[in-house]
C-alpha cells in the first residue's frame, strides 16, 4: 500500500470513513471555552497583587489559547472540525476568528485556499518575495493583507465597553487579551509561514514548496499545535492538527 493510501485509510476525517466522529468538533470547543474562560478568569485578578511570575504565565497561557483559536479556525477552513457537516464545520470556524480578532472568515478562507494553491508563487497571499526574505518585513507585510483599522476601532470598542461598563481594568485588557493577541500573530507567523516557507538554500522542492521541522511531540504542540510538520499539512490539508504528527511518523521510513 502507498503511503498516501496508508494516510487516507488510517487518518484521512472523510464522511464515508467516519461516519460518527465527533473528535474535531470536540477539540474545538475545548480549545474555545478554555480560551473564554481563560480570559473571564484573568480579566478579573488583581494584577497589582499578583506575583510577575504568574502574570508572565498568564500572558503566555492566553497567547497559546488564542493561537489555538486561529488553529480551529484554519482547520475549519479545510473542513477537518466537522467533515460530517460542512455548515457547522464552517460555523465554529467562523465564531473562532471572531473571538481571536474580529476577522472575517469567507475572506481568510478564500487567502488560505489561495496560499495552498499557489504556495510561495505571486498568487499567494502570504508569501514575501524580498530578496532577503526579512522576519519583520515579511511580518508586516503578511499582517497588511489581514488587519484592517476597522479590527483596531471593533477591538478597541469592546474593550472600552468591558472596562467602563463591567468595571474590568483596562490593565488586564491589554495584559490578558491585546498583548497575547499580538504574540499570538507573532508565534502563527514564525511557525505556519516563516520557517516552512522560507527560501531553502538549495531552493524550493514542488508541489508543496515547504518544509517540516518536527520536535519531540510535547514541544511540537505547545510551539505552534503541531504545525512544525508544514509539509504533511500541505500534502494532506483535511487531517486535523492534531493528527499531523501521526502522518509524518506514517511518511518518514523507519530507520
Amino acid at each position: 500500500m502507498l503511503i498516501k493510501d496508508l494516510i487516507r485509510v488510517k487518518i484521512m476525517p472523510t464522511a464515508n470513513q467516519h461516519k460518527n466522529t465527533v473528535w474535531g468538533v470536540m477539540i474545538a470547543f475545548l480549545v474555545i471555552s478554555l480560551w473564554a474562560m481563560s480570559l473571564g478568569g484573568l480579566l478579573m485578578v488583581e494584577v497589582r497583587e499578583t506575583s510577575l511570575v504568574w502574570i508572565i504565565l498568564g500572558i503566555l497561557l492566553r497567547t497559546f489559547l488564542s493561537t489555538g483559536l486561529f488553529i480551529t479556525a484554519h482547520d475549519a477552513m479545510h473542513g477537518s472540525v466537522f467533515p460530517n457537516n460542512l455548515k457547522l464545520n464552517h460555523a465554529v470556524g467562523t465564531l473562532a476568528l471572531l473571538l481571536y480578532a474580529l476577522l472575517p472568515y469567507k475572506m481568510l478562507l478564500k487567502k488560505h485556499h489561495l496560499h495552498h494553491r499557489y504556495p510561495t508563487g505571486e498568487r499567494d497571499p502570504d508569501f514575501y518575495e524580498g530578496e532577503d526574505q526579512n522576519f519583520f518585513v515579511w511580518y508586516f507585510h503578511f499582517m497588511r493583507g489581514y488587519w484592517s483599522w476597522g479590527r483596531f476601532f471593533g477591538l478597541l470598542a469592546i474593550a472600552l465597553l468591558l472596562s467602563g461598563g463591567l468595571q474590568v481594568s483596562f490593565l488586564n485588557l491589554v495584559l490578558f487579551w491585546f498583548l497575547p493577541l499580538g504574540f499570538s500573530s507573532f508565534q502563527l507567523f514564525f511557525f505556519g509561514t516563516f520557517l516552512p516557507h522560507r527560501r531553502p538554500i538549495g531552493g524550493y522542492e514542488a508541489p508543496y514548496y515547504s518544509q517540516s521541522f518536527p520536535l519531540p511531540i510535547v514541544l511540537s504542540f505547545l510551539s505552534c499545535y503541531h504545525f512544525g510538520y508544514h509539509q504533511e499539512h500541505h500534502q494532506y490539508p483535511q487531517v486535523p492538527w492534531w493528527q499531523l504528527p501521526k502522518v509524518y511518523r506514517l511518511a518518514t521510513p523507519a530507520d
